[in-house]
């Protein structure tokens, strides 16, 4: 009776043993740090993105200008696109690669109330400060023109993310320099419309070292 006992703990302590050096295998959410989920399975923005994924991601909102200026355009002059400059590779080539800088903080408009209105789970980007992207800032987004289609090869020098549910957002491993920082945010009703509009914001933002720099995208909707 005593073996027989010996022999079933010996082969329980066995059994126990080996399930401990099982892998998961099974797609199920790993701590990170110690504390909490992995959130980039989570956030597909929040990775650095590469040149060879450009096919996968859609940059067609780089050729717009989403704005209340241009609700009221009709289709005639929305045809009218403005001519872009040659782009600058030497410019945009001082911020290849990544850095230490960190750039964080929520995404929302106001309307006329002062009520916030969050960009949830909306994308934002990165776009380094050169003579490329001042002539989008000046003539699309503050004068609210069309213009040509963009540079394929802006997309090697973009930094994408995206926000949480409270309209947070980050982006980490960012170069030193200045950047536009660039994001939608949608509202109807809450913002006078009569059915709901894409609201970008931009504003301009500069980073250096390791630092982080605490940023808000947002802007007023009357």
């Amino acid at each position: 009776m005593k073996k027989n006992l010996s022999l079933m703990a010996v082969l329980l302590a066995g059994l126990f043993m080996l399930s401990g050096c099982v892998s998961n295998e099974y797609g199920l959410p790993q701590k990170s740090g110690g504390s909490g989920f992995n959130s980039s399975s989570l956030n597909p923005w929040a990775k650095q993105t590469s040149a060879d994924e450009s096919e996968n991601i859609d940059i067609s909102d780089l050729d717009e200008n989403i704005t209340e200026s241009e609700l009221g355009m009709t289709e005639e002059v929305a045809e009218q696109k403005m001519k872009r400059i040659p782009f600058p590779v030497a410019e945009y080539s001082r911020y290849a690669g990544t850095g230490k800088g960190t750039i964080k903080g929520s995404i929302y408009v106001k309307n006329a109330y002062g009520e916030k209105v969050l960009g949830k789970g909306t994308r934002l980007y990165l776009n380094p400060v050169t003579s490329y992207s001042n002539q989008w800032y000046s003539e699309s987004y503050i004068g609210g023109k069309k213009m040509e289609k963009a540079d394929s090869r802006l997309f090697n020098y973009l930094k994408f993310t995206a926000s949480d549910s409270n309209g947070a957002f980050a982006f980490y491993g960012v170069p030193s320099g200045s950047y536009y920082l660039i994001g939608t945010v949608e509202c109807g009703t809450k913002c006078g419309f009569d059915t709901p509009k894409s609201i970008r914001i931009a504003t301009r933002v500069s980073v250096s070292g390791n630092n982080v720099v605490e940023q808000d995208l947002s802007r007023f909707v009357d």
